[in-house]
């Protein structure tokens, strides 16, 4: 095997070994922060949400509180407006969801089903949990959700969810009596769970992962041509030249040119040495003739 072939595969026994460690690290990093990027844009979201909670207590139920004598207006519940928020947001970007999902709702668009009774459970097992965060397959791709416990803190929430008696006759008279009492304070009723699509993020994360193997393919086809053409010229071609003097000598054949070497590598010292050397066999030769 020659000696060019031998270095070769070196070369690409080691670039396959990089190809693979780079291709789980890079692959791994990516799709990692395309899921703190989705994640991320969750919990900016979630506090959007919460902004238009305050918001809304603070601002807009003491507007209407002498209206709600009359009639019942959601636009007074936080978690209506909030909900209603994300409704027109959705609009230009129907993947992401805000839902206050709740096992016993007032608002029957509230109330938990399937896999979000799972996350409501979840809080109400680990009551010291204060983020939830999973991924779940959508109907168009992987979603990531983030939810949040919903405990009643406040008193005054239990006019409208203690028992129906005590509730306003004009919520009882919108929403009816079978549904939202009962809560109790401190308990966690419900999970604010944002979901956002991650399908964008990991294509992006996939696109920048194959423009990463394909450059570094690139670069080591590149840098493997380089090295050859160096090993060429450097050091198999002069080695080369060296043989077939040295055969041309050993064949008896002493008028065959010297080597040209220029430099101080380790080239020109052998192609020194060499000269010196026939030199020598030549003087042995004339003097065994003499």
């Amino acid at each position: 095997m020659k000696l060019i072939l031998k270095f070769n595969l070196i070369l690409v026994f080691m670039f396959l070994i990089a190809l693979a460690a780079s291709f789980y690290m890079a692959n791994d990093l990516l799709q990692k922060n395309a899921r703190e990027e989705t994640r991320e844009n969750a919990r900016i979201m979630m506090e959007s949400a919460l902004a238009v909670r305050a918001y809304t207590n603070t601002q807009i139920k003491p507007l209407l509180d002498t209206q709600m004598r009359y009639q019942f207006l959601p636009q007074t519940v936080p978690a209506y407006s909030a909900t209603e928020y994300f409704n027109n947001l959705r609009k230009n970007f129907p993947e992401y969801m805000y839902k206050e999902a709740t096992i016993n709702p007032t608002n029957l668009r509230d109330r938990a089903d399937g896999w979000e009774v799972d996350v409501v459970s979840h809080f109400r097992e680990n009551a010291d949990a204060k983020e939830l965060v999973g991924e779940r397959q959508g109907a168009t791709g992987p979603m990531l959700y983030l939810a949040r416990p919903m405990r009643i803190t406040d008193g005054k929430c239990l006019v409208c969810h203690s028992t129906v008696d005590a509730a306003p006759q004009t919520m009882i008279d919108k929403y009816g009596p079978a549904n939202g009492f009962g809560w109790k304070l401190n308990d966690i009723v419900a999970a604010q769970i944002i979901t956002a699509p991650m399908q964008l993020p990991i294509q992006r994360a996939n696109n920048a992962f194959t423009a990463f193997m394909l450059s570094l393919a690139a670069v080591f086809v590149v840098l493997i041509i380089a090295i050859n053409a160096m090993l060429m010229f450097l050091i198999i071609r002069p080695v080369n030249q060296l043989s077939n003097i040295a055969s041309e000598v050993s064949l008896g054949n002493l008028n065959v040119p010297d080597f040209q070497a220029s430099g101080k590598d380790e080239i020109a010292n052998l192609a020194e040495s060499f000269g010196r050397m026939r030199k020598s066999l030549v003087e042995a030769i004339k003097m065994l003739e003499n």
